[in-house]
């Protein structure tokens, strides 16, 4: 409105101190949590004492909170544990020399300082006791016991091995699951001593060995660890549960067995599981490079490793060999070569007639036999399997023909994977009418999963993930029920359904993890002096491969950011980065304090920090101390924010404001610079407005990289600011020149909304936290202040609108690659048309190609 300021147009908080807006919540209130608060799941506190109502003091058990409802009348409600103090034999004894009364220090100050107890100390005594007899036991929330001989366990799931899986649980005559709800390892431990293992080293959630199916017999289980039987833990009930198999939980168990433990739970397909296979090269030499694409296959035996009698030995098992190991496909070996060295070696022969139709993921999923007695003579007529595989352009020795294999696989991609840490991980996207989408998870499994991985030169697929475990994806689901037999050359010639919008939500987006070559990269890099294994400062392995022995040394922090973090923890399979960290204060775990690796630069992308831009042998830096050592902080998982380019769209207008209303945007530097040498407050500057929506489609919260101790308030706008530059606005010619620029600071970050299932976390009020939620979006709307770009001095013409948020990789997110919205705009001097808008990179290349093109003016006048 004229002759107004326009403030944040969002519940922005007051200044601290100054009192709340109407309807605010008070300072420090927090907000509601996110996702489902399951029964049972803070069943360990409770309010206590008379601050919930502010009555009169008298205690109702003799629980922690007894004896201090005078110290709290009137104040502020307590949590406190709801199970009572235990007195030995039921028996109340009073600590000498000064029993305490029940009503606390004053009421202990009222009646003097007596040893003796008065009759009205001892009738309330006496009543808490009965109270606590009667009332304070807690109550299991459903049965926990049941007759032992109804319970088996088992290990269930792919691809695991022997001592870990999916845990099963045989109750009332079916076979069913356990939740991952509140899971711990003391409950690992109990699950463990079941199968007959001495302990847990560790559980699985989220369904890591697969989906189950049937009941889930137990939820929300609460083990102490030395229970002898599950039944004894504390949970929900049997068969009382609101999970779904997605949850279902699983336990690494230590690999060692209880002494003189009879399994009667054991598995029949159990009997023929082969876990571990690996190709042994028979040539070897000291500097033999990775990977090993060609050798003798071998199966783990024991303390060592087996051979396979090749008798009958085809390609279809060689494909799954290969698919094992990493690589696409499989290729002719020289079997007389290797019988010559092979001859002379002492064999010891595991199987034999093994028979695979080349479509299985894993050698123990093929027909073979077992040798029984002695078997180094074994396999007379024939000798040990050797296989020979293909590797794919990633792991391609030979930097010529892999450009050419690379080359030839961009010309054809119609397939992808975003979302993952890793390389061979990710949600699975597809091309179709020039737009990337994704894929259902319906009927989504190992066969189809395989398809994609060999399509983009990896192996077979260890995991077919659903229910959008690498993240959801954008634009539309091209695919739906994709039923691959697992021979097909790519995806698109699987049979699969066309999809309908009431079919299929992004929720619901496809996933996998790819069988890779072992590189060996992780062994020439580590991190020391963190607190977790997840963090420290990075230490690398220079010398390799020039005969030298290894020597350990630090990496300077000049310059060091997310992206070169970003490969470290790739590099060591920690995830995602959090931090890349400039200089760092972690303890001296290590002697190493010498520098040997300077100006690195990385895209991110890389598998190794080798790869890398750096120094090379000429070190430079300015600052050699461990204390300027690069370090990083790793997770798991990861934000990924992306902005709704529909709405970018639909809101875009010109405005022409009065300068004498753009003071408070001058001083946040909101204006281009000619704006300083305008006649103020006369005239006016011209502004394309729109609105922005940034959704967090990732796998973790978007949280600001500056603690709150850092933010800087904003007096004229009355907020905080928690990131100098959160997006970039730019004006850009069809060739790519800037012509006009804008920037966002971040107000203020928080969810605006949410999805159905999700409460939102962040709130700017009162100093709130600030962050987006995962499956929440922060609007900033086109009236905000600063909520624009500035193109008083654009001549007409065409140009392309380009909004990149977290441009400075500031934030760790999953995915960069999406940060970045174009539209074509045509601009007349007047008025703007503001067209084909999308995310960078949902397009074909072809389809980009034409972005430049115009093909009519839409919509979108003077205000």
């Amino acid at each position: 409105m004229p002759g107004t300021l326009q403030g944040e147009g969002r519940a922005g908080g007051p200044v601290p101190g100054s009192g709340a807006g109407p309807g605010a919540e008070p300072p420090g209130a927090a907000g509601p949590r996110r996702g489902r608060i399951r029964a049972g799941r803070r069943a360990g506190t409770a309010p206590c004492g008379p601050g919930r109502r502010g009555g009169t003091g008298r205690p109702r058990t003799l629980g922690r909170c007894a004896g201090r409802a005078g110290a709290e009348r009137g104040g502020s409600a307590r949590l406190c544990s709801a199970r009572p103090r235990r007195h030995s034999a039921g028996r109340f004894r009073p600590a000498p020399p000064q029993p305490r009364s029940p009503w606390g220090r004053e009421g202990h100050a009222a009646m003097g300082h007596h040893s003796t107890w008065t009759w009205q100390e001892l009738l309330v005594l006496l009543g808490g006791l009965w109270l606590w007899g009667g009332n304070a036991q807690p109550t299991p929330p459903g049965p926990t016991r049941s007759p032992a001989p109804q319970l088996k366990f088992r290990l269930a799931g792919y691809p695991r091995k022997h001592n870990e899986g999916r845990i099963e649980v045989f109750y009332n005559d079916e076979w069913g699951t356990i939740c991952d709800d509140d899971f711990t390892l003391a409950n690992a431990h109990v699950l463990c001593r079941h199968l007959g293992f001495v302990a847990a080293t560790g559980w699985a959630h989220s369904a890591k060995y697969g989906k189950g199916v049937g009941r889930i017999w137990l939820d929300n289980v609460n083990c102490a660890g030395g229970e002898k039987s599950i039944g004894d833990c504390k949970h929900r009930g049997w068969g009382n549960s609101d999970c779904s198999h997605e949850e279902d939980a699983g336990v690494i168990c230590k690999d060692e067995r209880i002494p003189g433990f009879k399994d009667s739970n054991v598995i029949e397909t159990e009997q023929s599981h082969v876990e571990e296979v690996r190709l042994r090269p028979v040539v070897s030499g000291a500097r033999r490079r990775l990977p090993v694409t060609e050798g003798v296959v071998e199966v783990r035996y024991k303390d060592g490793w087996a051979q396979i009698c090749d008798e009958g030995w085809d390609t279809k098992n060689s494909r799954v060999i290969c698919g094992m190991m990493g690589f696409p496909a499989e290729k002719k070996v020289n079997r007389n070569f290797y019988k010559l060295f092979t001859e002379r070696q002492q064999l010891n022969y595991r199987l034999h007639s093994v028979s695979c139709t080349g479509t299985e993921v894993h050698l123990s999923m093929c027909t073979f036999q077992f040798y029984q007695g002695n078997t180094s003579t074994a396999c007379g007529a024939g000798m040990p399997a050797v296989v020979s595989c293909l590797p794919g352009p990633l792991f391609t020795s030979g930097s010529t023909h892999k450009k050419k294999q690379r080359q030839q696989q961009q010309g054809q991609l119609r397939i992808r994977l975003k979302g993952g840490a890793k390389a061979g991980e990710g949600r699975v996207e597809v091309l179709k009418s020039n737009e990337w989408g994704t894929v259902c998870d319906d009927r989504w499994n190992l066969l189809s999963a395989s398809v994609v991985c060999r399509e983009l030169g990896f192996g077979s697929a260890k995991e077919a993930l659903t229910g959008a475990r690498m993240g959801q994806g954008t634009g539309p689901i091209h695919l739906n029920e994709v039923q691959c037999l697992g021979t097909e050359k790519s995806l698109w010639s699987c049979p699969f359904k066309n999809i309908t919008q009431e079919d299929c939500k992004h929720a619901e987006d496809a996933a996998v993890r790819c069988n890779i070559p072992y590189m060996g990269y992780e062994n020439l890099i580590r991190l020391s002096g963190g607190r977790s294994r997840f963090e420290g400062r990075v230490e690398v392995a220079v010398g390799a491969g020039d005969g030298d022995e290894l020597r350990w040394g630090l990496v300077c922090g000049e310059g060091w950011g997310t992206l070169e973090a970003m490969v470290v923890c790739r590099q060591l399979g920690l995830g995602f980065a959090n931090h890349g960290l400039q200089e760092t204060w972690y303890w001296d775990a290590s002697n190493v304090t010498e520098m040997v690796l300077s100006g690195v630069k990385c895209a991110g992308h890389e598998m190794s920090l080798s790869h890398c831009q750096h120094h090379g042998s000429s070190l430079s830096c300015r600052n050699t101390g461990t204390r300027f050592a690069a370090g990083v902080i790793c997770s798991e998982t990861a934000s990924d924010l992306l902005l709704h380019a529909p709405l970018v769209q639909e809101t875009a207008y010109i405005e022409d404001r009065p300068l004498h209303m753009l003071y408070c945007a001058a001083e946040e530097n909101c204006l281009s610079s000619s704006a300083r040498l305008a006649n103020w407050p006369y005239g006016h500057r011209r502004l394309l407005r729109f609105s922005s929506q940034i959704h967090n489609n990732g796998r973790a919260d978007f949280r600001p990289k500056a603690g709150r101790h850092s933010w800087v308030w904003h007096e004229c706008h009355r907020h905080y600011h928690s990131m100098d530059i959160f997006t970039h606005y730019d004006i850009l010619t069809p060739n790519g020149t800037k012509v006009a620029e804008g920037h966002k600071a971040s107000f203020c970050l928080e969810d605006t909304e949410c999805e159905e299932d999700v409460a939102k976390r962040y709130e700017c009020a009162n100093f709130g936290e600030q962050g987006i939620t995962v499956g929440c979006w922060d609007l900033y709307r086109h009236d905000i202040d600063c909520q624009w770009i500035d193109i008083t001095d654009v001549k007409p013409g065409n140009y392309i609108l380009q909004v990149v948020i977290n441009p400075n990789f500031e934030v760790a997110e999953s995915d960069f690659t999406n940060n970045a919205m174009k539209c074509n705009c045509k601009y007349d001097g007047h008025r703007i048309w503001v067209h084909s808008c999308h995310i960078g990179d949902a397009l074909s290349e072809e389809a980009s190609k034409r972005f430049e093109q115009y093909p009519g003016q839409l919509n979108n006048q003077i205000s």
